[in-house]
């Protein structure tokens, strides 16, 4: 029990130790969030990730891809419900972090498969959203486009079916905000994205 326990709390605190770096990026691309929301959602996240690995989720390999997208995904989110905004100084190196991860949980004993599905699934859901922004403009924000291909690329990677979930649920969330923020303006598509594809990664279908 102690094990579990120690694990769980050295993830959390080192999710939030991630909270300057990406509030100082922030900042500098002048899209501030508050470090202490920031780094309390962070270590929470990770913490759920981690339990649920010691849990025996899923397997041991695919932990690396969760823990990254929590610490892009925190500060992203806050951004863009703040903002408006999802600033390339977080979603353009996403792609190799997120990259990175994926390798390392193929070359931890994931195999081939999921880097195969993760390449595929960026190209997929990331021309999905661009065809849209470019059909209908106002729907879809550049930034939308620019993280839905990192993200494609996790949903790839946890499974096929990832992909079209991701998509409903992302749609549903974003339906969600705008029935609470009603009267204010457009309503960010971003945070939906992102808590969708975490919860899509911590309920991998085939990693």
């Amino acid at each position: 029990m102690t094990l579990p326990i120690f694990a769980t709390t050295t993830a959390a605190a080192a999710g939030a130790a991630t909270a300057p770096v990406t509030a100082a990026l922030l900042k500098r691309a002048s899209a501030p969030v508050p470090m202490a929301l920031n780094a309390v959602l962070a270590a929470l996240g990770v913490a759920a990730v981690t339990a649920g690995e010691v849990a025996g989720a899923w397997p041991g390999w695919w932990l690396p891809v969760p823990v990254l997208l929590t610490v892009v995904a925190v500060p992203l989110a806050l951004a863009d419900l703040r903002h408006r905004r999802l600033p390339d100084v977080l979603t353009l190196p996403a792609y190799p972090l997120f990259g990175a991860a994926v390798g390392a949980a193929a070359l931890g004993g994931g195999g081939p498969s999921p880097a195969v599905r993760a390449a595929a699934g960026a190209v997929l859901f990331g021309g999905a959203h661009a065809l849209v922004r470019l059909a209908t403009p106002g729907s879809l924000g550049a930034g939308d486009v620019k993280l839905s291909g990192s993200l494609g690329a996790v949903l790839g990677a946890a499974g096929w079916a990832a992909l079209a979930a991701a998509a409903v649920l992302a749609a549903l969330f974003t339906l969600a905000i705008a029935a609470v923020r009603r009267g204010s303006g457009r309503v960010p598509h971003g945070p939906a994205l992102l808590t969708a594809t975490w919860l899509c990664a911590i309920f991998p279908g085939a990693p």
